[in-house]
């Protein structure tokens, strides 16, 4: 399965490159695009300047460009938080989408979005400060609405990156969850 991991705010740092070796062990070919073109943060707030400064429709515009080379083999859409937002749009723009892998983000969908039973399984904290329990019920409607096949899992007490080890939201038991799960659901597809 070919896979697109898109990093989080704070850049492609040692979990994305963890979570891209153990998607690789587990007989995956990922890309790991650097959307941020080496700089990494330290903070959330500094991952915000970061992107602030590049501003999201570039970042979008990067985030095509790595995968469009890549879309005719019909990729697995996935990312952290920002990254996933990313991953999101990608996907459901993309006929040949295979599966969508959210940790951590969503984004917002256009009204008349519509996708022919894509997979998406979502890993988020709960509560999470950047995703609401309004906002993903609201999203989660607007998914299955716009025919995706969606699995939620919520993390309670978690921080929202609880799976990076070098953050303080890290949560080794969900973060061990999250990837026994998503490496099942990336098997199925």
């Amino acid at each position: 399965m070919d896979i697109v991991l898109f990093h989080s705010t704070y850049g492609v740092r040692p979990v994305v490159t963890a979570a891209a070796d153990r998607l690789r062990s587990a007989g995956h070919q990922v890309h790991v695009p650097d959307l941020f073109e080496g700089q990494t943060a330290e903070s959330t707030e500094e991952g915000l300047a970061i992107r602030d400064r590049i501003g999201n429709d570039e970042l979008l515009k990067r985030a095509v460009a790595a995968a469009a080379p890549l879309s005719d083999r019909g990729l697995v859409y996935a990312g952290f938080s920002l990254g996933g937002s990313l991953a999101q749009n990608l996907a459901l723009a993309d006929d040949k989408a295979r599966g969508l892998l959210l940790l951590h983000g969503t984004s917002d969908l256009a009204d008349d979005a519509s996708v022919d039973e894509l997979p998406v399984q979502l890993h988020v904290a709960d509560p999470d400060p950047f995703e609401s329990h309004d906002w993903l019920t609201a999203w989660y409607l607007r998914m299955r609405k716009a025919g995706a096949d969606v699995e939620v899992y919520r993390y309670p007490g978690a921080g929202h990156l609880f799976t990076d080890p070098d953050l303080p939201d890290h949560d080794a038991e969900a973060a061990e969850q999250t990837w026994r799960l998503a490496l099942g659901f990336l098997d199925a597809l």
